[in-house]
């Protein structure tokens, strides 16, 4: 079983020439077989109980190896730990801050923060639901999914280029429809971040845990499970439908796909 089951994760895999050679060396030295996304959310989960400073820690990464080329995706464990941090506390009043992170752990978190290897991290999480945005991304001819040793599981895998037009597109057709705003932000920063990397990167979207928690879901409604997963589809359907000015094309693919992720959601209430 995931130590995280809840996580998932979009992840950028750059070539092993976008790496310094210190680096390189590292990322070869990585078996292919490995489990790191095992790896990576037992240090996670870790840290939830432990004062673990990622800025202090030998760094690892996932792994891909295509047509005989290695792609790299860092866990960038740093820059993401400090991002959490400064996310959470401009959501919290600093009086009230102390209480949830103790300035010990937070000077523990920001010792080394300039040299940090990974400055712009190659993952970005999210819990108990994928945010529309990501799929997005996507074609259903880019999806695979199937068992492993951890159960069900699904993966979305295209080239940054292919993800960048269709995030351009998805942007266009969100500003057209309602112009500037939040999910017109969210979209621009999605954007900003993918124009970071080399441009013969790979995107990986990964259900991670949640995978076996739609399967279930799925079964529930009277389907066979993740093979009636439309995820993309529905987000197509809704984007085509704001391009084309077609408010009820598009509200209906967006309906159906949030009343799927909102099920798996409402699973975090049940623990």
């Amino acid at each position: 079983m995931r130590p995280t089951p809840y996580v998932a994760s979009l992840r950028v895999y750059e070539p092993m020439d976008a790496f310094e050679p210190a680096e390189q060396h590292r990322w070869n030295a990585i078996p292919i077989n490995s489990l790191t996304g095992f790896e990576e959310q037992a240090r996670s989960l870790r840290r939830m109980i432990t004062a673990d400073p990622g800025a202090l820690i030998v760094d690892g990464s996932h792994i891909l190896e295509i047509a005989d080329k290695r792609y790299v995706c860092p866990w960038s464990t740093a820059a993401r730990s400090w991002a959490a941090v400064t996310t959470f506390k401009n959501t919290m009043p600093s009086s009230v801050v102390r209480y949830f992170i103790p300035p010990q752990t937070e000077e523990l978190i920001e010792i080394n923060t300039e040299s940090m290897e990974d400055k712009v991290p190659h993952i970005i999480s999210a819990n108990w639901m994928i945010p529309p945005r990501w799929f997005s991304l996507f074609d259903p001819t880019e999806r695979l999914r199937g068992r492993n040793e951890d159960g069900p599981f699904t993966v979305l895998r295209t080239s940054i280029l292919n993800a960048k037009n269709r995030c351009m597109f998805t942007h266009e057709s969100v500003v057209n429809a309602f112009g500037n705003g939040p999910i017109e932000g969210e979209i621009a920063d999605l954007l900003a971040w993918l124009d970071m990397f080399h441009p013969e990167s790979i995107v990986e979207c990964d259900y991670g845990g949640l995978a076996g928690y739609l399967e279930q879901i799925l079964i529930n409604d009277g389907l066979t499970g993740l093979e009636d997963d439309t995820s993309i589809e529905d987000i197509q359907l809704s984007l085509l439908g704001l391009s084309n000015g077609d408010g009820a094309q598009a509200g209906m693919g967006y309906e159906r796909l949030m009343s799927r992720w909102r099920k798996v959601a409402a699973i975090e209430q049940a623990f």
